[in-house]
């Protein structure tokens, strides 16, 4: 029986974070000080997320998609790829992820399977990007890129639209996408901090963005046939070369197509990103449930699952988790 929430919408998306940890600090994101990390035995071993991918994909689930924090920091990842790659039924694996340490891990993240790749970077300012992530690592990140598109990866490159700041990046951005064939995914700023310095005035909106490309490069045409239930809204220059999406959970929210589930590095289950209840799935790993107890709290979190974030309305409320904590 397919995973249909009480608003008929399907569910064959699962995203897991496998790690908490990050070796950047985007101030949107992560604060500045200590971060209270989780300890080692409290994240998913590789058996307990292969198992709860295994039965997920049993219900439906043919998307899977590996985030963090940085998955890159999560010791042998390849062997993770390599393992969810072999379960019958899975369709796609991707992995998003900020490229620091992707230059010497690439080409075994290939041998295992992996063929998607979604860089985090939000400016090719090397300045700007010290400023944004709190670390010099620009050229670590544009190696990885670059040994990315070597080996062939489909690569696309997701930038937070922060207002006042990141206006000098989107025109850049997108004609560096049409040079390297790279599509550039522009995500309006969410309040998904971990200081509460989001504001509707600080965001950068999708109208806005594509006023300035327009202006700057040329018309914007959308593609059609789109997949209702992608979180991006994509579009092609007019003059044929390159793409560009934008992520617009605050200005045009995609929830009524929304397909997704989360699985957190400790082990909760999630409807949406920005909710405010999660399941517990490691309680049962953990305490001899059977796949078909995991099954069960994987449906009833479907059966949970609300109509939307509300993110553009007075009657929001902000997780309790920050970013980094639930999975990009």
């Amino acid at each position: 029986m397919a995973l249909i929430d009480g608003y008929d919408r399907l569910h064959d998306n699962l995203r897991i974070s496998v790690t908490d940890r990050c070796n950047i600090r985007c101030f949107y994101c992560m604060p500045e000080g200590p971060i209270p990390f989780l300890d080692r035995e409290e994240i998913l071993s590789f058996e307990e997320i292969e198992r709860v991918a295994r039965v997920a994909v049993s219900l439906g689930v043919r998307k899977l998609r590996l985030t963090g924090g940085e998955p890159l920091v999560r010791k042998d990842l390849p062997v993770l790829v390599e393992r969810l790659c072999g379960i019958l039924g899975v369709e796609d694996i991707g992995l998003t992820t900020n490229g620091v340490l992707l230059e010497g891990q690439a080409e075994a993240l290939w041998n295992a399977g992996l063929r998607r790749l979604n860089f985090h970077l939000d400016t090719l300012d090397r300045a700007r990007f010290e400023q944004i992530t709190r670390r010099d690592d620009f050229g670590r990140v544009m190696a990885g890129l670059e040994k990315a598109l070597a080996l062939g990866f489909r690569v696309k490159i997701n930038a937070v639209a922060v207002k006042n700041l990141c206006e000098p990046d989107v025109v850049p951005l997108a004609r560096f996408g049409r040079e390297r064939g790279v599509e550039i995914r522009y995500i309006e700023f969410m309040p998904l901090d971990a200081q509460g310095i989001w504001d509707k005035d600080k965001v950068l909106l999708q109208d806005q963005m594509m006023e300035v490309l327009r202006r700057e490069i040329g018309e914007l045409i959308a593609i059609p046939d789109q997949d209702p239930r992608a979180p991006a809204t994509e579009y092609r220059f007019a003059d044929g070369i390159g793409a560009v999406g934008f992520i617009s959970s605050v200005s045009k929210p995609f929830c009524l197509n929304c397909n997704r589930l989360r699985l957190t590095s400790d082990g909760k289950l999630r409807y949406c990103l920005f909710a405010i209840e999660e399941l517990d799935v490691k309680g049962l790993l953990r305490g001899g449930g059977s796949d078909e107890d995991v099954s069960d709290v994987i449906r009833e979190t479907v059966r949970r699952k609300w109509i939307g974030h509300e993110i553009h309305s007075a009657r929001f409320v902000a997780p309790p988790r920050p970013m980094y904590s639930i999975g990009g």
